[in-house]
């Protein structure tokens, strides 16, 4: 809630009229106005703090109208100040509403908002263009079309007609005179070579002119306004030219002047970008320069990429020009940025020029991620790219879900900040052919974050400022359990044999920042993972992902261990093996609890002849045998030294499914049955180590209504073992069998 004075401060916005609205608004022109033309000093300074003042004062008043893109656009209209429209256009663009809302344009009789923000461009000041550019661009009404025509012929003669001399003259000193003005002299190269025919962003002079600003002011917006100008209306118009003749000039670089002003701007455009890949050959005498040149290569692919994409005959002009690029570039890494550039033109238009996109392919999944995985910079474009362009890289590119163990060394160096891409890129990775392994590899993570921080320790560490760890990653017996976490390609098996050495190896590196983190970021991507895994692959090869569920003690894997097997319970007699191995090891009772009574509880409700034919009597019985095992042990002897009290949801557990297989294998009951007594006559005897005298009182409870059940076996098969797919009756508390048992419980307990 807002206090009382803010109530009235917005209750007087709201209810401001359009009359005093405009007298506001021609009171704060004049404060900008007087502002920029006042005194200096501190009376301008007060002048300056009474129009800051006065914008916060509109601004709260357009706020809480709840018309804001409305009233924007009426006082754009109505002002003659430039100062104000260059703010109500940057406010509009800032502010514009989704793509779904449309703004009414019906007040702008004459185009006069088009007018104010785009037909004055060419006389408006450098440092002001930006704003009233990117203002256009995020409008478009039907009377746009003239002005973005407009705007196109400008930005042609701004990219290709600049001044090629510099600006300024540079003043110099003689001995006997005075100073003296030399003549402008020629723009240069990068590399101190004269310039070519056009002056572009990466000619170097001492000063330069209004045309060659524009010239840069032009570029940085070009590749938005290609590609927003491309769904504007326009000049859809070709001159007068038939489309053959126009199809054939685009194929050329000659006689564009027969093209309508948008093929003439991309016309440019692409000669520009072609201009720019030429100089970006020269070695440039600065650093800030090689910087430059590299920026400057990024953004020329990509305007030829959206050249290319409106006009798929370019594609065989810009190729060459590209693929010379990327030989040049492939060699040196450091121009990671230009090369996924490049490889996003090969994605686009490999396929139409019929070229051989496999070696950019291993570059970008390959060396990339493998070398410069600690490259934040890297790893947020890389990762990025392959987001936006994942509906292409997936059917297209092979190497992509191949890379899985490169792409996760990101994940690996830095997971806080890359695991929102990997939760949206993961799914992509699951296929029928690497889900284990890369189940595998997730489990890992924490060991390749250990490992990656050891590989770039390694060269700068002495033999004898060495750790463990490090001795170990430099020894020849373990260097293959490294080079394993360290592989490029999926391929080379899901895991490796020697887990548990590899862990004690690793065992200083716990608490490493990168592998704590590592490490919380595990769960999370399990979750994808799983989640994916339903959906992809198909059941004949599911059972493999669930293969190590049962052997680490988490309890995301546990989750979907259940989830998996209630979806296909086939699978738990296709791993009853593995599934009663553990089971069946007393140890994991205490351990891995939570695991643990899962699996009990699958073998218990899954293993029947109703939920796989398969289910033989053997097995019900060699399942038995295992838990009763057990349960045998726990609840007769002490727990370990140092471990707690087995808990009572584990006994409970152990008894329910004892008492489940007995009910389909009726051999079994009077075992069960006994054992049950036995349990009962112990607890009641107080003669008790293995469980807390609180718990008792379930466990009992819990035995003497299964010892119950099992007197009736057709009752407790019905109970205990369900059909499959059919009501059960016993879990629904709402049909009348579930009241009736409940009244007769209630009767048996009276009597």
């Amino acid at each position: 809630m807002y206090s009382h004075g803010s109530e009235s401060l917005l209750k007087q916005a709201r209810d401001i009229q359009d009359a005093e609205m405009a007298k506001f608004c021609s009171r704060m022109v004049k404060q900008t106005q007087a502002r920029d033309q006042g005194p200096q000093g501190l009376q301008g300074r007060d002048q300056g703090l009474e129009a800051v003042d006065s914008l916060q004062r509109l601004h709260l008043i357009l706020a809480a109208s709840g018309r804001l893109h409305q009233r924007l656009l009426a006082l754009l209209l109505s002002s003659s100040g430039e100062q104000l429209q260059v703010l109500c256009a940057a406010v509009l663009r800032e502010t514009a509403p989704p793509s779904d809302h449309k703004l009414n344009y019906s007040q702008c009789s004459g185009g006069r908002f088009e007018g104010s923000a785009l037909g004055r461009l060419g006389e408006t000041p450098r440092a002001d263009v930006p704003s009233h550019i990117h203002a256009a661009l995020s409008i478009t009404s039907p009377s746009l079309a003239d002005h973005v025509t407009l705007l196109n012929k400008k930005l042609i003669d701004w990219l290709r007609y600049a001044s090629t001399q510099q600006g300024g003259g540079a003043s110099s000193v003689g001995f006997f005179n005075g100073p003296r003005i030399r003549q402008p002299g020629p723009v240069t190269e990068l590399d101190g070579g004269p310039s070519g025919d056009f002056f572009t962003v990466l000619c170097v002079a001492q000063g330069f002119t209004e045309d060659q600003w524009m010239n840069a002011h032009a570029f940085s917006l070009l590749r938005p306004w290609l590609l927003a100008s491309s769904a504007a209306p326009g000049d859809n118009d070709r001159s007068d030219v038939d489309g053959s003749v126009v199809s054939m000039v685009s194929a050329t670089s000659s006689s564009s002047r027969l093209l309508a002003p948008r093929e003439r701007l991309r016309e440019k455009s692409f000669l520009y970008a072609q201009r720019l890949i030429e100089q970006s050959d020269r070695k440039a005498l600065k650093r800030a320069d090689s910087e430059l040149q590299k920026a400057c290569l990024v953004e020329a692919v990509l305007i030829l990429d959206q050249v290319c994409l409106e006009d798929v005959s370019q594609v065989f002009r810009a190729f060459p020009a590209v693929k010379a690029l990327y030989g040049r570039l492939s060699p040196e890494l450091g121009a990671a940025r230009v090369l996924l550039a490049v490889a996003q033109f090969y994605l686009n238009h490999g396929e139409t020029a019929a070229v051989d996109c496999e070696p950019v392919w291993r570059l970008v999944f390959g060396r990339l991620p493998a070398e410069l995985f600690n490259d934040p910079h890297l790893a947020h474009s890389l990762l990025r790219f392959t987001r936006l362009h994942l509906h292409h890289l997936q059917p297209r590119v092979v190497q992509y879900t191949q890379a899985f163990p490169n792409l996760l060394k990101f994940l690996a160096w830095d997971s806080p900040a890359v695991l929102e891409d990997f939760v949206d890129l993961l799914p992509s990775l699951v296929t029928p052919g690497t889900a284990v392994e890369l189940l595998h590899s997730l489990l890992d993570l924490p060991c390749l974050s250990a490992t990656l921080v050891l590989q770039l320790r390694s060269p700068k560490t002495s033999s004898e400022e060495a750790s463990l760890s490090l001795e170990a990653f430099r020894s020849p017996a373990h260097r293959g359990l490294f080079l394993f976490l360290l592989r490029a390609e999926a391929g080379s098996g899901d895991t490796i044999a020697r887990l548990a050495t590899l862990h004690r190896l690793l065992a200083e590196a716990a608490d490493w920042p990168r592998v704590v983190q590592a490490a919380q970021a595990v769960p999370v991507l399990l979750h994808v993972y799983f989640n994916a895994v339903v959906t992809v692959t198909p059941a004949s090869h599911t059972h493999t992902s669930v293969l190590p569920l049962s052997f680490p003690p988490h309890r995301v894997l546990s989750f979907h261990l259940l989830r998996f097997c209630k979806l296909r319970p086939s699978l738990v007699v296709d791993q009853s093996h593995e599934l009663l191995e553990f089971a069946g090891t007393t140890a994991n009772a205490f351990s891995k609890e939570a695991v643990f009574t899962d699996v009990v509880w699958l073998l218990g409700e899954v293993l029947s002849g109703g939920s796989d034919p398969r289910c033989s009597v053997e097995l019900i019985t060699s399942c038995f045998e295992s838990l009763e095992a057990v349960l045998f042990e726990v609840t007769s002897s002490a727990p370990p030294p140092g471990e707690e009290p087995v808990a009572p949801r584990v006994i409970t557990s152990l008894m329910s499914a004892l008492a489940k297989l007995a009910s389909r294998s009726h051999d079994l009951i009077p075992r069960v049955s006994l054992f049950l007594s036995k349990l009962r006559a112990a607890a009641r005897g107080g003669a008790v180590v293995w469980s807390r005298e609180e718990d008792l009182v379930a466990i009992v409870t819990r035995g003497e209504e299964l010892c119950s059940l099992l007197r009736l076996p057709g009752v407790a098969q019905s109970v205990l073992t369900p059909p499959p797919r059919g009501p059960r009756w016993h879990r629904d508390l709402n049909v009348a069998p579930s009241l009736q048992l409940r009244a007769l419980s209630g009767l048996a307990l009276l009597h």
